[in-house]
């Protein structure tokens, strides 16, 4: 799970001039017009490494590599390196046919051999490819890439989609297989780089797709949301990503910012320990859940009221989002939060918290403030389970804590934000969290077996009704069971330049779509 350091302080005139400062060195063209070829961008995440297991999601996103597989905005596979691939009747042998006339950044050809040795190299580094299970990468002919499985494994183009598995020219490893210069395959170079911060790039005079209206584009990371906030304001960059709250209502209701947004494959949700005493049945996790006031919750913290989450993902995600009419939605219901625990024995003291067995209903709630709302949300949250009767004690500590947590069984509660598209299909990251077992940011001691089953037939289950069928079971039973409770979903703001057209959200991350992009003076 990657997290983005954000500190909520107050930002000094010194500080935000400061930091206004870093943007001399950007390209900017007094014409804001048809005529101008250059972008500016400025986002949160710093550029440390060129390694595509730890920074191949900007350049992915930045479309200056590029994967086997792509997805379009629905997070559906689409045509990458790959401009088709077929599967054998069994499921166990796949096959890749690469665009004729690929070219690296270098010139040099794309082939299935190049192909063949990143995707080992990514089999063998951090990463997802290693969750399929390949017996086999292959060059089968001239420009065919063969996968061969040991089991059935639908989601296997997902995993190629990701951006530990991006493709490299053989010339950007050094002799010891280290990645020392960036030379992928799509429309845009990396022509200068100063790390951590700053990336050039230019149109590849050998890409051989359609041409973009975009030439250059300059990339700088900025850690403050305020700071980026400015930036939008002041033009001082065409595309700024990445706000906190406060920022983002300010700049909505900037007529010189135009805000486009998705909603992100992201939940903040609360995470249980099912085996604990007080939370070991799903009535009691359904009480908790009814106390939750989410609209109060995105409303006055988020400043969003629609990402208030009735279930574990947004309507973005429309694959395993449900819209079903008799599909039961989480709501805020006191009173029956209330019968539910007295059911289980749960009757209140004099103090007001509830009692059983000469014990308090309390208990510890863990949560980190990398992302700032994360604090702010546990203190509402002390305060709605207190009018359950519930005592809480929030503790505010690193976000290692909690994985820490689940492994040696001393996590109580935890507030996770979850990011569901490790990679374009949540399947990944809904896997991992609820296999038997449960992961280290989902389930913890939850006895369940039907779950883990579906999920093992959407793995090997490639017809698309069936599919459907399994997620929607899936999201059913996970808004039954309560192994973690879904409180808010993201969205993903970005401030474009008013003449900046042609930008798309992607909610799932894979691309900014920049050489759909183009300046306009109207």
């Amino acid at each position: 799970m990657f997290l983005c350091p954000i500190h909520r302080q107050p930002l000094s005139i010194a500080v935000a001039m400061l930091s206004l400062a870093l943007l001399i060195a950007m390209p900017l063209m007094a014409a804001t017009d048809s005529t101008k070829t250059s972008l500016s961008i400025v986002g949160p995440w710093e550029v440390s490494t060129l390694e595509p297991s730890r920074a191949g999601y900007l350049f992915l996103r930045m479309q200056v590599a590029e994967a086997l597989i792509s997805t379009d905005l629905e997070g559906k596979p689409s045509p990458g390196l790959a401009e088709r691939w077929q599967v054998s009747a069994d499921g166990l042998d796949w096959r890749f046919f690469l665009r004729p006339q690929a070219r690296f950044h270098d010139g040099s050809p794309v082939t299935a051999a190049s192909v063949v040795m990143n995707l080992q190299r990514a089999l063998s580094q951090p990463g997802v490819l290693s969750m399929a299970p390949v017996t086999g990468i292959i060059a089968a002919a001239p420009g065919e890439v063969s996968i061969t499985l040991s089991k059935p494994y639908a989601m296997l183009p997902m995993l190629l989609a990701h951006s530990s598995a991006i493709i490299l020219a053989p010339a950007a490893y050094n002799d010891k297989g280290h990645v020392r210069k960036m030379l992928g395959s799509g429309p845009y170079q990396l022509v200068r780089q100063t790390l951590p911060q700053q990336l050039e790039l230019a149109l590849s005079p050998h890409w051989q797709g359609k041409q973009p209206a975009i030439k250059q584009i300059h990339y700088l990371s900025a850690s403050r949301p305020e700071t980026r906030a400015l930036i939008a304001e002041s033009h001082q960059a065409d595309l700024v990503f990445g706000f906190d709250p406060a920022s983002m209502q300010r700049l909505r209701n900037n007529p010189k910012v135009v805000v486009k947004e998705a909603d992100l494959a992201r939940t903040i949700t609360l995470k249980l320990n099912s085996g604990h005493r007080f939370l070991n049945n799903a009535e009691t996790r359904q009480a908790l859940s009814l106390a939750i006031n989410r609209a109060g919750i995105a409303k006055g913290i988020l400043r969003t009221p629609e990402l208030a989450a009735d279930q574990l993902l947004p309507p973005g995600i429309a694959q395993w989002h449900q819209t079903g009419a008799g599909f039961p939605k989480l709501h805020t219901d006191l009173e029956r939060a209330k019968a539910l625990l007295s059911a289980q024995g749960w009757q209140p003291g004099p103090d007001g918290i509830l009692q059983r067995n000469g014990e308090r209903f309390a208990l510890k709630l863990n949560a980190f403030p990398d992302r700032p709302e994360l604090p702010i949300i546990a203190t509402a949250l002390q305060e709605q389970f207190r009018k359950l009767g519930i005592e809480i004690k929030v503790i505010i500590t690193n976000s290692s804590e909690i994985p820490l947590g689940h492994r040696t069984g001393t996590l109580e509660m935890g507030l996770v934000p979850r990011n569901f598209a490790l990679v374009p299909d949540p399947f990944v990251a809904l896997n991992q969290d609820f296999k038997t077992g449960g992961g280290d940011w989902g389930a913890m001691q939850w006895q369940n077996s039907q779950v883990p089953a579906l999920l093992e037939k959407i793995a090997s289950d490639t017809d698309p009704d069936a599919q459907a069928r399994y997620r929607h079971d899936i999201i059913l039973t996970l808004q039954q069971e309560l192994p973690v409770i879904p409180i808010s979903w993201y969205r993903l703001p970005v401030a474009v330049h008013p003449q900046l057209k042609g930008v798309k959200v992607d909610p799932l991350e894979q691309s900014y779509y920049i050489s759909d992009m183009y300046w306009s003076s109207k």
